[in-house]
């Protein structure tokens, strides 16, 4: 690039001689020296994920290029976390192509013993998710640790994470699936999700912001689409369809137009459908709080540009989205200090949102839960299915995950924080997996 010709030289060449081969020692050497003086930084996330992957029992192979390999895991403390290494100098001494041909990452798998339609790969590298995706890996996940996340998912990784938290091993001790990272994809497991449903039967759960309708900027403007509505009249004629949401019961009907399905609002608190209605009756004797409440942050929050409350029959929701970030840590504290004055409410927080609830034990999981004896539902032989987006769902999928039919789906970037066992990375996608449960069902 710069003009410079020098001589390529030969692999016996010394650090001192000024050719290809020499400065590629020289540099080496240097290299070296700066990782005994200086060591090496380490990505917190990969080193607590991997550390807690190896506690658990989880095959673990390191697969590099580099014939640096041993001597950057050494200084950086982690060289005893894998079974398996496949680094630069085992792909010369065994002449392994490298990336983007599978070759050094098929030979990980052998070394560990296992399949690699039951492994995964987490590459950082475009060539790397090329080579995983060439050696049929079951799973391959890009780490976006700049502006690469694009690049990345073009390049054919099935997930694009940004923290290696955002992965889960399964831990449930449970028959293991195809998938060796828990969530797996919705989509890539829709045969086998097909397969349970074809033979059991299906009661679907569905949430709407989020879910059914992508965020937007105020609640009014989550208009559900045509295509997704007529996916989920589809379902409905056919099997168990509720949509559970934090919104109230009367604004979601009216938001979703669907008749025939049963409609749980306020987190559960309110549900009705065809021949069932309930309304929790402890949570309602805290109506006299809530309205206190609302009063009370209202003049909270006043002054704070972009904040607004949402008043609904059982909670009071205070949105911050359009607050600047600054400014948000004042949302915060009112919220915290109204409900420190009111010991019969909880606060719940969800996307962009702050929450006072009634203090009751009720949630979307003991709704679903309600819902499945109500609707004759036997979780024990039917696959439920529930599919949401944000922490207020969190209670759902863990309420299914008791049962071996029970599926959460999660929507979004997959955490590894998440209780659900898959996931779809939008709206677009559960348009998409909504067509699985259709075929299913046929």
């Amino acid at each position: 690039a710069r003009g410079l010709s020098v001589p390529e030289g030969s692999p016996e060449d010394g650090p001192d001689a000024d050719t290809v081969h020499g400065l590629g020692k020289r540099k080496n050497e240097m290299f070296h020296r700066l990782l005994e003086t200086d060591g090496v930084e380490v990505f917190s996330d990969a080193r607590e994920q991997i550390r807690s992957w190896k506690d658990r029992g989880l095959k673990l192979a390191v697969v590099s290029s580099s014939k640096n390999c041993v001597p950057i895991l050494k200084a950086a403390g982690m060289l005893d976390l894998f079974q398996a290494k496949v680094d630069g100098l085992d792909a010369q001494r065994l002449g392994l192509d490298g990336k983007p041909a599978p070759d050094i990452f098929l030979r990980g798998a052998e070394e560990l013993g296992v399949d690699p339609a039951r492994a995964a790969i987490v590459e950082d590298a475009i060539a790397g998710v090329e080579a995983g995706r060439a050696g049929r890996f079951v799973r391959v996940a890009g780490i976006a640790r700049g502006d690469t996340a694009d690049a990345l998912r073009e390049a054919g990784a099935d997930v694009v994470l940004h923290d290696l938290r955002e992965l889960e091993a399964d831990e449930t001790g449970r028959p293991p699936t195809r998938c060796a990272i828990e969530p797996c994809s919705a989509l890539v497991l829709g045969e086998e999700i097909g397969r349970k449903i074809a033979k059991h039967g299906l009661a679907l759960f569905l949430d709407y912001d989020g879910t059914l309708t992508p965020i937007v900027r105020h609640p009014s403007e989550a208009t559900l689409s045509e295509s997704m509505r007529e996916r989920v009249r589809a379902l409905a004629d056919r099997t168990t369809v509720a949509i559970v949401s934090g919104r109230d019961r009367a604004d979601v009907e009216s938001m979703a137009k669907l008749e025939g399905i049963v409609y749980a609002g306020s987190h559960g608190f309110d549900i009705r459908g065809p021949k069932i209605r309930m309304e929790h009756e402890e949570a309602s004797a805290a109506l006299s709080d809530l309205d206190a409440a609302e009063k009370e942050i209202a003049g909270g929050i006043e002054e704070i540009e972009g904040a607004w409350i949402e008043r609904k029959r059982f909670a009071v929701t205070v949105h911050f989205r359009e607050v600047a970030e600054a400014e948000v840590g004042r949302v915060t504290r009112a919220i915290e200090e109204v409900a420190g004055q009111h010991p019969e409410l909880r606060r719940m927080d969800g996307k962009k949102i702050h929450e006072l609830l009634p203090d009751v034990e009720w949630g979307k999981g003991r709704a679903v839960r309600w819902l499945q004896e109500a609707l004759g539902v036997d979780p024990d032989r039917t696959v439920s299915i529930y599919i949401g987006d944000d922490t207020t769902d969190e209670e759902a999928f863990e309420a299914l995950r008791e049962f071996e039919l029970g599926i959460g789906v999660r929507v979004g970037l997959p955490l590894s924080s998440t209780k659900a066992r898959y996931f779809l990375p939008d709206c677009t996608a559960v348009e998409r997996f909504l067509d699985v449960l259709l075929e299913a069902g046929r």
